[in-house]
């Protein structure tokens, strides 16, 4: 990441750190704060039918999901949308939202969490519970701090059985 003339930011590709890989990569792009709060944001990367985030909200953020390619199932509230290359979907706070990639294509999104949040250690947290180095304790602790709470969504589960 580079700071550049009145505060801009420019992450290269190659620059950016990357946790997990199939089915399911995460590229950090920008924290919080490396922009001054304005937002924090990532690229995830979903192979064929991979699951994204599991229900949840943000107390105090948005949070928009642009689709660079492929097709996802993204729930906000409690509808669940089919959204492709080209779609934009916003999720206010306190919304219900979840997404993966629909079932036989794959997906591949860019998220902005607005104004941002701390979100790095988020989901290298993440990363360490997938290869069993965290503990599912440890990331229902870490709610708060991440302002990233997890509810049930009967639609999603209906939707992705």
């Amino acid at each position: 990441m580079t700071r550049i003339e009145q505060g801009a930011v420019v992450v290269r590709g190659d620059e950016a750190e990357t946790i997990g890989d199939v089915p399911a990569a995460v590229r950090l792009l920008a924290d919080s704060s490396s922009t001054g709060g304005a937002l924090s944001t990532q690229r995830v990367t979903l192979a064929a039918g991979g699951n994204g985030a599991t229900p949840h909200y943000h107390a105090g953020s948005t949070e928009l999901f642009y689709m660079l390619g492929g097709t996802a199932q993204i729930l906000a509230g409690e509808q669940v949308l089919e959204a492709g290359e080209g779609d934009l979907v916003v999720v206010p706070p306190r919304m219900a939202h979840a997404f993966a990639a629909r079932p036989g294509s794959t997906a591949d999104l860019l998220i902005v969490i607005t104004p941002g949040v701390e979100r790095f250690d988020y989901f290298r947290l993440l990363g360490r519970l997938g290869k069993g180095e965290a503990t599912l304790d440890e990331l229902l602790e870490s709610q708060e701090r991440f302002d990233n709470h997890f509810l049930d969504s009967p639609e999603w589960t209906e939707a992705r059985s």
